[in-house]
């Protein structure tokens, strides 16, 4: 028979003494270690709506809802389907979009609506083919980033004036052809990339030079 070690004595003498080391939660209020992981909550004015959350959710339990009629992306957490991770939080853009609650953790109730937190943010969308860009907080958060390196991006640049009320952007949804003019409008990747080779009558760069 082995005799007990001089360290399982002192745990069962302390435990005697200073009573049992659980918590009696629920019936008392419990405090959780400083890195508990809790109830992931978004914060409006730090989230800039880009979706990293989401693609880094092992969980898949962050769903994102683009209204291009609206022009507004939606950002809802499912914390039914959430197993606190912590990776939104860790991979967040900003690193200030999403926190993860030190106090707020059981989350067991018969109420399926207080299962859902969600957000919503203004989009950026192409003033020629009326395509998603950018969330409108993104792109003024990467301008920030980037400070006077933001005046060499054009669409980060026009978005900027836009948003300062320097430059208004009047919208030509549904024309076809992308003129060399429209160079300093807010566009997507593919409209942007058709006024470089588009010249300001219309003529494409290629076919004028056959």
């Amino acid at each position: 028979m082995k005799y007990p070690k001089l360290r399982e004595i002192k745990e069962a003498v302390t435990a005697l003494i200073q009573g049992p080391y659980t918590t009696k939660f629920p019936f008392a209020p419990h405090t959780p270690a400083p890195n508990f992981r809790g109830k992931p909550i978004p914060d409006e004015k730090e989230c800039i709506g880009c979706g990293a959350c989401a693609l880094v959710c092992p969980a898949t339990a962050i769903e994102i809802i683009d209204d291009k009629a609206a022009a507004s992306r939606e950002l809802i957490w499912h914390y039914d389907l959430c197993i606190f991770c912590g990776q939104c939080e860790r991979l967040c853009t900003t690193e200030k979009g999403v926190k993860l609650s030190n106090t707020e953790f059981d989350l067991a109730t018969s109420d399926r609506k207080t299962l859902f937190s969600g957000i919503k943010k203004e989009l950026i969308m192409c003033q020629m083919c009326d395509e998603i860009i950018a969330p409108k907080d993104q792109i003024l958060w990467t301008a920030k980033k980037l400070e006077h390196m933001a005046f060499g991006n054009y669409m980060v640049f026009s978005a900027l004036l836009n948003n300062l009320g320097i430059a208004k952007f009047v919208s030509k949804f549904g024309v076809s052809a992308v003129k060399r003019l429209d160079f300093f409008k807010v566009l997507c990747p593919k409209c942007r990339r058709q006024s470089h080779l588009i010249d300001e009558y219309g003529d494409s760069h290629f076919e004028s030079a056959k």
